[in-house]
Formats: structure tokens, sequence, C-alpha cells
């Protein structure tokens, strides 16, 4: 017998994508407070699953349309991951996290997983977020989506 070494199994079956909207000059960060079982009450940002046959990226459109009604924004791919391990289950979850410009006049309109929305500020946003490990999120973006300009090759949808 081969001596194989252990593992602890690695999903990667989910998204999440945070939106920004400038208001009074100032980007904003939505946050959602969750309405179904599974983390109920906790403030986060969008999230879901992928469908069959779904890539990371369209998955993003998806969850946003269906969480908020929000259809025209700039996709850009972060390079960062939400990342939660399961003790109960034993397996590692691994999601890239998405950023999405809105327009200042898009609003929301929430579905039946969320009771009600904020638009915080970073800091805001950072202290109001209930999962370990969104608060390092939301830093990276502020810090290479807010205070710089995103880089063209993280944009969803262009070709070069």
């Amino acid at each position: 017998m081969a001596n194989e070494e252990a593992q602890t199994p690695i999903r990667s079956t989910g998204i999440a994508v945070v939106l920004l909207k400038k208001i009074e000059g100032m980007y904003k960060v939505l946050l959602l407070k969750r309405a179904t079982p599974i983390l109920k009450d906790m403030w986060c940002y969008i999230g879901g699953g992928l469908e069959q046959g779904e890539q990371a990226w369209q998955a993003a459109l998806r969850e946003v349309k269906e969480e908020t009604g929000i259809t025209n924004l700039l996709l850009y791919s972060t390079n960062t991951f939400d990342q939660i391990y399961s003790p109960l289950e034993n397996y590692i979850y691994i999601a890239p996290v998405f950023v999405g410009f809105i327009e200042e006049d898009d609003h929301v309109r929430l579905n039946d997983e969320h009771s009600e929305y904020k638009w915080l500020s970073f800091k805001e946003a950072i202290e109001y977020v209930s999962l370990p490990g969104n608060d390092e999120v939301l830093t990276h973006i502020e810090k290479h989506f807010e205070k710089k300009s995103p880089l063209d090759w993280l944009r969803v949808g262009v070709t070069k």
C-alpha cells in the first residue's frame, strides 16, 4: 500500500461580490443582513453558489442580480478569496471575491435572502461585517480598488 498523505479537502463551489457605489464623492460598500437560516442576522456582502456549467464571474453577475436587482455594473476579479474551514465536515471552502462598481442612481431591491441593507464607508463596513476574514477582504478591496484605480486585466468581460 502506498504511503498517502492525509488531506483536508478544498471546495470551491461559490463566489462573493462586494458592490461599491460613489455617494457624495466617496465610495460606499453594500452590506446585506441575512434572513435565511444559514448566517441568519449576519451582515455580509453578496455570496452564492455556482450553478451547473457556470463560470465564477457568471455566478457573480447572477448573484448580484438575484440579491439586489442590479444588472449594470463594472465587475473585477479582486485576486483575493473568502476562506472558511468547516470543522463539522472537515473541508476548506474557498471562493473568489469580485468587486462591482455601480452607478449612484442604481437602487437595491432585496430578495427574500436578506432583511435589510446598508451603504457604509470602508471603515464602517470593516467594523460591521460578521464573519472573520470579511474584514481582511474589505481592507484588500479598499487598498486595491478604492485608493487605486483597478488594473484593467482584472476586469471581467474585457479582452486584450
